[in-house]
């Protein structure tokens, strides 16, 4: 399979996720089996969501990936500014937490810091979320220089480290699918990059024993988010069992299947992801006009993010 295959998996393979477990988030587990109890699924409607519309979660995938095409690599002042003018843009679903430091007024290296400090919680799974442009653009770089581009993106909006080595795991087992090998093999030893006051936490929910009932905190966190993501790729062998499986655990249903559609995405392909799935898929970008990206708008995206095989620059950390 070629690299490309896999990017484009990625990047659409989280859309998918995100699109396809809207309608059932803050559900109960087994609400998806149980309207499809004959087949893997369709794109549905509901919760305000209109079949195969994204959420916030590829919203801002998107401008992430956006602004590391436009400015060369990463510039976090960009990717703050962009964020906020989506914010503004009264987008019908944005984390609590994301909100409220975009809409802080405070600048771009210090707002997350400062809202962390106030509120000392600050580890949902919105990091994990947008994280799959980012992951794709900078796995050539490998290991050291992924992870550390997933902490910088992530800062911007959770001042909790923990969301920060989440979405470092997060982007090694992307940066691993997408050379061939197995993300899940790879767990373990990714979590010697991980910050040692953070290690022995990720190490539980990266285990191969974990699974979603054995969470201790609701799957809108980070820990959980990844640890559901990695349980739903292990236990199916294909791309649509792995979002089913997925979604069917209930609660954060679009992140959760959004973080498992980029892992399931870079380790089947593209062209594993069913047509019925990306047919209606449909990405609107509030604050940004009438934008509206499709299926081939994100591949074609995705593409791009993984032209370049030397190491993207990294400006202005937080």
């Amino acid at each position: 399979m070629q690299r490309t295959e896999r990017e484009v998996g990625a990047v659409v393979g989280a859309a998918v996720g995100d699109a396809l477990g809207a309608p059932f988030e803050f559900g109960s587990p087994g609400d998806f089996s149980r309207r499809f109890p004959d087949e893997v699924g369709e794109m549905c409607g509901g919760g305000g969501w209109d079949p195969g519309e994204a959420t916030d979660d590829t919203q801002m995938a998107v401008l992430v990936g956006e602004s590391l095409l436009d400015c060369g690599g990463l510039q976090l002042p960009d990717v703050f500014a962009r964020f906020q003018r989506w914010a503004a843009g009264e987008p019908k679903d944005i984390g609590r937490q994301t909100e409220d430091v975009l809409t802080s007024g405070e600048p771009w290296d210090s707002a997350a810091a400062l809202h962390f400090q106030i509120n000392l919680r600050a580890a949902g799974n919105g990091s994990l979320m947008r994280a799959s442009t980012s992951a794709v653009h900078f796995a050539p770089s490998g290991r050291a220089a992924t992870m550390d581009a997933a902490r910088r993106i992530a800062a911007l909006t959770h001042g909790d480290r923990a969301a920060w080595e989440g979405t470092a795991v997060l982007h090694e087992l992307v940066r691993v699918a997408l050379d061939g090998d197995d993300p899940l093999g790879t767990a373990p030893t990714t979590l010697a990059e991980v910050h040692p006051d953070h290690r022995a936490r990720w190490a539980v929910v990266l285990s191969d024993g974990w699974h979603p009932d054995d969470a201790t905190e609701f799957n809108g966190a980070v820990w959980p988010c990844l640890g559901s993501a990695l349980w739903a790729l292990r236990t199916t062998s294909t791309f649509d069992r792995a979002l089913a499986a997925a979604v069917d655990l209930g609660g954060d249903t679009d992140t959760v299947a959004a973080v498992t559609g980029m892992l399931a995405g870079a380790v089947y392909g593209a062209s594993a992801i069913p047509g019925h799935w990306t047919g209606p898929l449909h990405v609107p970008l509030p604050g940004y006009g009438e934008r509206m990206l499709r299926t081939a708008d994100l591949a074609a995206l995705a593409r791009r993010l993984g032209a370049g095989t030397s190491p993207p620059r990294t400006l202005d950390t937080p």
